[in-house]
């Protein structure tokens, strides 16, 4: 046998390959050290004291040393202390006892902290401020002015629920495009042709994405060994495979070797046969081959097999990207640019991929094509669900993902019916052509226009959508929209914001089951070894009713409830195939412990298409529940997080069936849909909610799970009931330090000195 050594001496010890190898792994380094070290920068101690309000007073007049002294009690050193304060003083001392520093009681800081060196923000002044300001938002009264430091009693979770339920009521009452869009109407010609120019690119969409699915269709291949026709120009194809190529085991031909190229006549190699073998030199033949595919166009067999994992990579890869990059995009730049940039995408690399000359230029528009169905999907779905209110917003994204299942029907159709792969790509990207058009006539979204303080052009586009329906918007209406409706918010909110962190972990948590237990379905009928063009045609017209049933769902059971029943029955599907084995080609019994038989391979591919039709209605249900979740500062960024978990679960579905751990990946279907069944109970009901354009609704301080206790409490019952617990709370607290400062005189006069002036005040 050969030494590894022995080849890479033959292969050469630093050539051109192992130069580009160390490059590219060099290259990573950089990033890793620089991450690595990146927290002894972010931590850096720095000289700071804490923050004093009183004595920034104008009437004071002090200057930056007088502040200090005044506020700053001093260490053994002599320096500023990092972590105490002063106690103010009480409303009613004078200038001259402060200023004789007659209150030098100190105390912890309680304001927050400054930093007088001015450096840039480091990671411990940041959760600094995030500790301060959850400090400052659980206590809403601040502590007497005595040795004892008293807190205001918390309020009880009854009180948040009342909260929540107020907050809810007054958005609803203040959601200034629910009001103009009633009188826009809801769904009059503009909102019509709005959903008809979103449709139509979700076929191509789908046509685009599923393409691969008929263009790798496995075909039997053997080695070109046409140097034989020069001896014997008269022989079959029977008898040009018989003397050239070697057989297998089972005494079928070989198809990645051959018998090495002699230099003798036919007679000789008819008489004495050839015994030596060797790889394909000269290319491959598919005799039994009737179209012209990817895998005969550039020979990906045998030794470059491994090239079709590359090309998954490369769908992945554009998948992530899309989703994180373009999300973002779209909460930056807006709806109508990023849907014009998606279209773009899906002509140039969608049709251009029928034009190209090798298979890594043809990964490369795959790359493209993934990133831009991705950003379509996300923008498209904002833009929606921003200009419609109600059942007519489900309907509508209902609508997309029945449009996207008849662009997989379509392409199946014309995969079957025509002959060559780059003829079935210029045939469906020629309609991408006239969607250059939507430059002009797709209208951007008015509610992100709002929260970005765009007024002016809000105004003019609902003016515009007004007078398409023939409806006159009053200008006490137009007037509300003022450049107060602007948001500024980060993407750091999703880890800053409490209640924005939960309920988008949950999204993603129930997004990747719903992303596993799809594909590992999906790739369970591959596993069964069906006809492609048939399974794939089925299944997708399976889906368009199972999404179309969402609309009844939707309108009588809601977004949650529809989630929860439709993981349920997922559940039970996956439950059912795992009791039903797959039978053997002679539909013989197999028998499995615990498990009842079963005859006919049919019986559990009907039970793997009714899952599926289950699991699509619950991912349609489900990607709109989740638009509706996030609010529209960070939709379409939220949105890209879901398509991250998405793939993630299909990454694991995709791993499992091919280790052929096929009985484990069903069961982790059921362990998945169990799971997000619980988590999705926890999120609150949007069905009737109006859209959330910034984050007041996302209080750290309320559980969403809450929410739909709370929604028989009327706005009355709710402002009754914290007007009464504040007042409550006012008393007691009163009363207390009404105690404290009678205790303070007794002992004032017990001790012969002075009393202190407190004031309380409510």
């Amino acid at each position: 046998m050969i030494e590894f050594g022995q080849v890479l001496d033959e292969i050469g010890d630093f050539g051109r390959f192992q130069i580009q190898l160390l490059v590219l792994l060099s290259i990573p380094n950089f990033l890793s050290a620089f991450y690595f070290f990146a927290q002894i920068f972010m931590v850096l101690d720095e000289t700071h004291y804490c923050l004093v309000a009183w004595v920034k007073n104008e009437t004071l007049n002090l200057s930056i040393s007088e502040q200090l002294s005044l506020a700053i009690p001093l260490d053994a050193a002599g320096n500023p202390e990092s972590c105490l304060m002063f106690r103010p003083p009480p409303d009613n001392a004078s200038l001259e006892d402060i200023l004789g520093h007659r209150f030098n009681e100190t105390q912890p800081c309680d304001s927050g902290w400054e930093y007088p060196e001015n450096k840039a923000l480091s990671l411990q002044r940041e959760m600094k401020k995030q500790n301060n300001a959850q400090d400052n938002h659980r206590f809403s009264l601040c502590s007497m002015n005595s040795n004892q430091h008293h807190d205001v009693p918390s309020n009880s979770w009854s009180l948040d629920l009342v909260l929540h339920r107020l907050r809810t009521t007054e958005t609803k009452k203040e959601d200034v495009f629910s009001s103009i869009l009633n009188v826009i109407g809801h769904f009059g010609t503009f909102q019509r042709r709005l959903v008809a120019l979103i449709l139509v690119p979700n076929i191509l969409s789908s046509f685009f994405l599923f393409a691969d699915t008929f263009m790798f269709t496995e075909q039997k291949h053997y080695c070109n060994t046409s140097w034989i026709l020069e001896v014997g120009p008269n022989l079959s194809e029977a008898e040009q495979m018989h003397l050239t190529l070697p057989r297998e085991a089972n005494g079928t031909f070989h198809s990645c070797l051959m018998y090495l190229p002699v230099a003798w006549t036919l007679d000789s190699i008819m008489q004495f046969g050839l015994n030596q073998t060797q790889r394909c030199l000269h290319g491959w033949v598919y005799p039994e081959a009737t179209k012209r595919s990817l895998i005969n166009e550039f020979d990906l067999v045998c030794d470059k097999e491994p090239k079709l994992d590359i090309e998954a990579v490369a769908h992945l890869v554009g998948a992530l990207i899309g989703s994180v990059v373009f999300g973002f995009m779209s909460d930056r730049l807006g709806r109508h640019p990023t849907i014009l940039l998606s279209l773009l995408g899906m002509t140039v690399f969608g049709f251009g991929a029928a034009f190209v000359r090798t298979f890594y230029q043809y990964l490369f528009c795959r790359f493209g094509m993934f990133q831009a169905s991705i950003c379509y999907s996300i923008s498209s779905t904002s833009l929606v669900s921003e200009w419609l209110v109600g059942e007519h917003r489900s309907q509508a994204i209902i609508l997309e993902h029945c449009f996207f299942s008849m662009g997989i029907m379509l392409l199946s159709g014309l995969a079957y019916s025509l002959p060559h792969w780059r003829l079935l790509l210029l045939l469906g990207g020629v309609p991408s052509f006239p969607l250059i058009s939507y430059i002009w006539i797709l209208p951007e979204s008015p509610r992100w226009l709002m929260v970005k303080g765009k007024v002016g052009e809000a105004k003019k586009l609902l003016c515009s959508a007004a007078d398409k329906n023939q409806k006159t918007i009053p200008s006490y209406l137009l007037d509300k929209i003022s450049e107060k409706n602007m948001v500024k918010a980060s993407v750091l909110d999703f880890y800053n914001n409490d209640h924005l962190r939960k309920v988008t972990l949950v999204i993603l948590c129930v997004w990747f089951a719903i992303g596993y237990s799809y594909f590992t379905l999906a790739l369970q009928l591959q596993v069964l070894e069906l006809d492609t063009y048939l399974i794939h045609m089925l299944s997708s017209l399976l889906e368009v009713p199972a999404r179309l049933c969402c609309i009844f769902l939707l309108e009588h059971i809601g977004r949650k409830w529809s989630v929860v029943l439709t993981l349920v029955q997922g559940c039970l599907m996956c439950s059912l195939i795992l009791l039903l084995p797959p039978g053997t080609e002679g539909g013989r019994r197999l028998r499995r412990p615990l498990c009842p038989a079963t005859e006919l391979k049919s019986t559990r591919i009907l039970m793997v298409l009714f899952g599926k039709f289950i699991m699509s209605s619950s991912a349609t249900v489900f990607f709109l529940y989740s638009a509706e979740l996030l609010p529209t500062i960070f939709r379409a960024t939220g949105l890209g997080l879901v398509t991250l978990a998405v793939s993630a679960g299909a990454i694991l579905s995709l791993t499992l069936i091919k280790e052929n751990y096929i009985f484990l990946a069903v069961f982790f279907c059921c362990i998945s849909a169990i799971l997000a069944v619980t988590l999705s109970t926890v999120l609150p009901e949007t069905k009737s909610q109006p859209l959330s354009d910034n984050l007041e609704l996302f209080s750290p301080s309320t559980e969403s799970s809450m929410d739909s206790v709370m929604s028989d409490v009327s706005e009355e019952v709710a402002k009754n009931t914290l007007l009464n617990a504040t007042m409550l709370s006012l008393d007691k607290f009163t009363s207390q330090a009404s105690s404290e400062v009678k205790i303070e005189e007794a002992n004032s006069m017990r001790e012969g000195r002075p009393r202190r002036m407190v004031s309380v005040q409510s």
